[in-house]
């Protein structure tokens, strides 16, 4: 159930439409096929698609978005990463269509996703936000840490917001060098050194409010007042 600072802090995201560009970075790797516990539970994929649906419609009038997922298609697990297109006007049909033809597999590379999102906002120049979509860690030899200082260093204004989407601790590193055993989400660096926020979700109407906290306008340009009020 969404909490009344939450819904009070996406009130007036509607209001005027935005400037900055955004890139959606979207999980499509095998784990995203996986449910929870109960036998009437979705699978992860089929929930983040209703979420999807009911907020791109809206954020389609405030600003262009485009689109990258990662995944599928990978001769190696780790390089399936396709850029559906950059920042667009009306974009909730194009996008929604992209995610509902995923058809998740290969493993998580979201570092390198994030750089090409960052690269197609020609974020060394101008002002762009990425947003990420994940249900685990990297597992694909990325650093979000380190990629993250050397973004922001050399970033004119970059903003990346991290959704964890029913995220669980990794019982292995995989191949990740900057996670410990058991430790949350490394990529919440990549929030905490751009200005973004990190927000952790577990239902629907969590993913779908933090869709809307992260692309709408009022956390444009890396200002992040309502960081404490999103759920940790």
């Amino acid at each position: 159930m969404r909490t009344p600072a939450l819904a009070l802090a996406l009130l007036p995201t509607a209001a005027h439409p935005c400037t900055t560009d955004a890139m959606l970075v979207f999980d499509g790797s095998l784990s995203m096929v996986e449910s929870g516990g109960a036998v009437t539970d979705l699978p992860r994929i089929a929930e983040a698609r209703i979420a999807t649906a009911q907020v791109l419609p809206e954020i389609e009038t405030l600003r262009r978005v485009g689109l990258i997922t990662y995944g599928p298609n990978s001769t190696d697990g780790c390089d399936g990463i396709t850029q559906h297109f950059p920042p667009i006007p009306n974009a909730a049909s194009p996008m929604q269509d992209a995610l509902d033809a995923l058809a998740p597999a290969g493993l998580t590379a979201l570092t390198a996703s994030v750089i090409q999102a960052a690269e197609t906002l020609n974020y060394r120049s101008a002002p762009g936000i990425v947003v990420l979509v994940t249900d685990g860690n990297e597992t694909c030899g990325g650093t979000p840490c380190a990629t993250s200082q050397s973004l922001a260093a050399q970033a004119n204004d970059l903003t990346i917001h991290v959704i964890g989407f029913k995220f669980r601790p990794d019982f292995f590193a995989w191949d990740n060098p900057e996670q410990e055993y058991g430790a949350e989400m490394v990529a919440r660096c990549l929030a905490d050194e751009t200005g973004g926020l990190f927000v952790n979700t577990e239902t629907v109407d969590e993913l779908a409010d933090a869709l809307r906290a992260t692309l709408g306008c009022l956390l444009i340009g890396g200002a992040t007042p309502f960081r404490d009020l999103l759920p940790a």
